[in-house]
């Protein structure tokens, strides 16, 4: 597997002890979590970072560190990962990411987005990819139509781990498949199934 990939502007590469806190800073701002049903405690959010790691070593992908060529700035993960739960498209792998609100607004979900599909279609074999979040969640709606994404709203879901009733519980689900030329045949599926559990949403 390869250590780094490397974008115009950032580099995706795995996580290192110094990554810990400003992960744990990120994880903690109401701006970036304001999706998610809370905010992570500094214990919750290392531990998320030792699952990260070791779905790493299990499947030969993951969420990678994602760094700012040049300054060496952490500015959080993108990458690819398995849900943990079971819906209508699973066993599946997801494209995900999760930066500082800081270093929103430059392109880098989608620029770091693109380099991690297309890793899964040439390295992993994959087949397919899927993203989801919110219906609100616009900003990373308009990332998954950037890097090529179709939104079916049949495709839509209530997601597992949320009660009815709860706001956070509709998802929309976006697909891509990797480009192929006219008459190839496509690959065999890659199953996605996974002992992995770590949550991916952004």
């Amino acid at each position: 597997m390869e250590k780094v990939i490397r974008t115009e502007r950032l580099l995706l590469r795995r996580w290192r002890e110094t990554d810990r806190k400003p992960f744990a800073e990120l994880n903690s701002d109401p701006i970036v979590m304001e999706h998610f049903p809370a905010r992570l405690t500094r214990k919750e959010s290392d531990a998320l970072i030792d699952r990260i790691e070791a779905a790493f070593e299990e499947l030969g992908f993951g969420l990678w560190a994602a760094e700012i060529a040049g300054d060496g700035a952490f500015a959080g993960f993108v990458g690819l990962s398995v849900p943990s739960f079971e819906a209508h498209f699973t066993p599946a792998v997801e494209v995900g990411w999760r930066l500082d609100h800081r270093h929103w607004g430059h392109g880098y979900a989608t620029e770091a987005a693109r380099a991690a599909l297309a890793y899964g279609f040439e390295n992993a074999g994959l087949e397919e990819i899927v993203s989801f979040t919110v219906p609100a969640n616009l900003r990373s709606r308009r990332v998954m139509e950037r890097i090529g994404m179709t939104h079916e709203e049949a495709d839509d879901f209530d997601h597992p781990r949320f009660p009815d009733g709860h706001p956070l519980r509709r998802h929309v689900l976006y697909r891509v498949r990797p480009p192929r030329p006219a008459g190839a045949t496509p690959p065999a599926r890659r199953a996605a199934r996974s002992s992995a559990r770590f949550p991916t949403r952004r």
